[in-house]
């Protein structure tokens, strides 16, 4: 009889255990055409190739390691937390690439349309002023602009290769260049006249982005400085007073007290920049 109920015992685990891991297998798959596909097509975008496989590892990677640094210092319960952590770290940190490629991309835009000008000025052609600006300017305009020369020379029209920049990039300067460039190439305005303008004005929004940067800096940093006291205070009384604050950290009313601060404590930091946020 106990050896019936062992094969019985044993046969459900290994049930369990097949549609367990193929469930996880549907989730990974989901995981990875929602998730993965994206984040590798935005990787793409800023000319950084991975496929989807090389960054779920990557992110397990990051998971493992926040993983076993919250048990090595803490605790299971946080290890979890930061296992968690782990998990949207690689899109927080794409995501900051991403910004940081289009900032750098509308600084250097506002002197490639100054040379476009004054290459249209001096006579040359749409097609060959870019040709300048692709050899003269650094990474990312640079890359962009190459890249949009090769379509050129495969055949693509030119208002449909400024889009196909505009969609990758996606920054709002260069689709104004590009909306206005393909209304001017249609109706024959004055290009030359027309990159100086647009120019001129992104010149004036950094100007005035710049100022407002320089105002809601002490609203910014003092979300940060009064959002970091707590942890800061907790920090100095476990080095102070252990005794005082182990049993906070070994009791589910202290895990969930530490949850509500943090809570409360993200939900500040993000009213603080929604209120400084300024979008000109």
């Amino acid at each position: 009889m106990a050896g019936v109920v062992a094969i019985l015992f044993f046969a459900f685990v290994v049930i369990a255990t097949l549609i367990a891991l193929s469930v996880l297998s549907v989730g990974v798959e989901e995981y990875e055409r929602r998730y993965a596909v994206k984040k590798t097509r935005e990787l793409g975008e800023m000319f950084l190739y991975i496929n989807p496989r090389q960054l779920l590892l990557v992110n397990a990677c990051v998971m493992a390691v926040f993983f076993a640094l919250g048990l090595l210092v803490f605790n299971a319960i946080v290890a979890i937390l930061l296992a968690v952590a782990g998990l949207v770290t690689p899109t927080i940190a794409i995501r900051y690439l991403r910004a940081r490629r289009i900032r750098r991309f509308e600084a250097q835009l506002v002197d490639a349309l100054d040379q476009m000008a004054a290459a249209l000025r001096a006579g040359l052609s749409m097609q060959q002023a870019m040709d300048n600006v692709a050899r003269e300017s650094l990474q990312p305009l640079g890359q962009e602009f190459s890249l949009t020369l090769r379509e050129l020379r495969l055949g693509v029209p030119m208002d449909e290769a400024l889009t196909n920049m505009a969609d990758r990039v996606d920054s709002d300067d260069l689709r104004l260049v590009t909306t206005s460039s393909n209304i001017c190439r249609q109706l024959g305005g004055n290009m030359a006249e027309m990159f100086e303008t647009i120019a001129e004005t992104v010149r004036d929004r950094f100007r005035l982005e710049g100022k407002i940067r320089a105002l809601t800096s002490q609203g910014k940093l003092q979300g940060w400085v009064v959002a970091s006291l707590p942890l800061a205070l907790g920090l100095v009384l476990n080095w102070m007073r252990p005794d005082l604050m182990q049993p906070m950290l070994n009791s589910w009313f202290g895990y969930t007290l530490i949850a509500a601060i943090i809570t409360m404590e993200f939900l500040g930091i993000l009213m603080i920049r929604r209120i400084v946020a300024i979008d000109i």
